[in-house]
């Protein structure tokens, strides 16, 4: 769903911006204002965007390869980094350099004076229906989480990344609406100078955020503490397990989760029965959390003097190793 969801939030914003950018364009080759031009611009990184999220989702449905024996999921995080970056330069350090440029020459607007102000109002009304089709689609998924905390955990990119653009397109589009009405009350430019580097500092906090929070699915992120509880009770909810001894769990796309763990068994009659045991418990983890897809489990004996043997090997497979007469460990050298 939070895919199809994505996809749907995406085309939206796409359709949107690509129709302000043309009039936002328009009106700054009328007018001359800076914050048009930083607004233009801004559309156009966000048309850009919006592009490279669906290319991402597209490239992410590859087949696995054994280059890639796990897929290519992790491509759509991979393309909303590069959204980040985007965002980062073209819209904002380019909105920062052109706040620059205005303060040093603030020339008002001398013409055409309605064009501006009609244009942001028609873009702000625009990109509330697209911020409006974001949240729609975000709620969906999104449960009863707080929208910081959607924003910081979700695992598909391109809804958080949707909801940030389009924010701070409204957000900015206020801005500009700002240095233009107050430049063409005063007739002072630097006002428009300020709407600029207001859009362009916005920009850029955005463009940061979007970077820590992909950088960290780039990395690696493991499952909810929700879905890790769910997922040792499923292990656990039979009797062909008698505990994890260890499990680690990483997302490998966002709708694609490994679940890797060494886990104590009793003992089996046969190889057979254990194998069945396995995949009993296989199918209870992948009906407790369905996004557990990729599933290793590596059984084992376990021994409760092992494991307060300390970490390292011995705690990790939970088997004390042999001992000498001597006391040492079998196959390690005295002294």
């Amino acid at each position: 769903m939070s895919a199809n969801g994505g996809t749907k939030a995406i085309v939206a914003a796409l359709l949107a911006n690509i129709g302000i950018a043309v009039t936002k364009f328009a009106a700054f080759l009328l007018t001359g204002s800076s914050s048009m031009l930083a607004e233009s611009v801004h559309s156009v990184a966000d048309s850009g965007n919006q592009g490279l999220l669906l290319l991402g989702g597209k490239r992410a449905k590859r087949a696995a390869t054994p280059e890639h024996p796990f897929g290519y999921g992790r491509e759509r995080y991979i393309y909303a980094f590069i959204v980040s970056i985007v965002l980062f330069s073209i819209g904002g350090l380019f909105a920062l350099y052109e706040a620059y440029h205005k303060w040093a020459d603030p020339h008002g607007i001398t013409k055409w004076h309605a064009v501006p102000v009609i244009v942001l109002v028609t873009a702000i009304i625009l990109e509330s229906f697209s911020f409006r089709t974001a949240i729609k689609e975000s709620n969906h998924v999104r449960g009863n989480q707080s929208w910081v905390r959607f924003i910081r955990r979700a695992k598909a990119p391109e809804l958080p990344v949707v909801l940030l653009e389009d924010f701070g397109a409204l957000v900015g589009l206020v801005f500009a609406l700002f240095g233009v009405t107050m430049t063409l009350i005063t007739g002072n430019g630097e006002w428009d100078a300020a709407g600029t580097a207001m859009i362009g500092i916005l920009l850029v906090v955005i463009a940061v955020v979007l970077a820590i929070e992909t950088k960290s699915l780039l990395l690696g992120e493991g499952a909810e503490a929700s879905d890790l509880a769910a997922i040792e009770r499923a292990v656990t909810d039979g009797p062909e397990v008698e505990r994890i001894i260890h499990m680690k769990t990483l997302y490998l796309g966002p709708e694609e989760l490994m679940v890797a763990a060494k886990i104590a068994v009793p003992e089996w009659e046969s190889a057979h029965d254990l194998a069945r045991g396995i995949n009993a418990v296989e199918a209870r983890i992948r009906a407790a959390v369905p996004t557990a897809r990729v599933i290793y489990l590596e059984p084992d004996v376990y021994s409760a003097a092992a494991a307060e043997a300390g970490t390292g090997a011995a705690a990790d497979t939970a088997v004390p190793q042999p001992q000498d007469v001597s006391g040492e460990a079998a196959g390690r050298p005295g002294g």
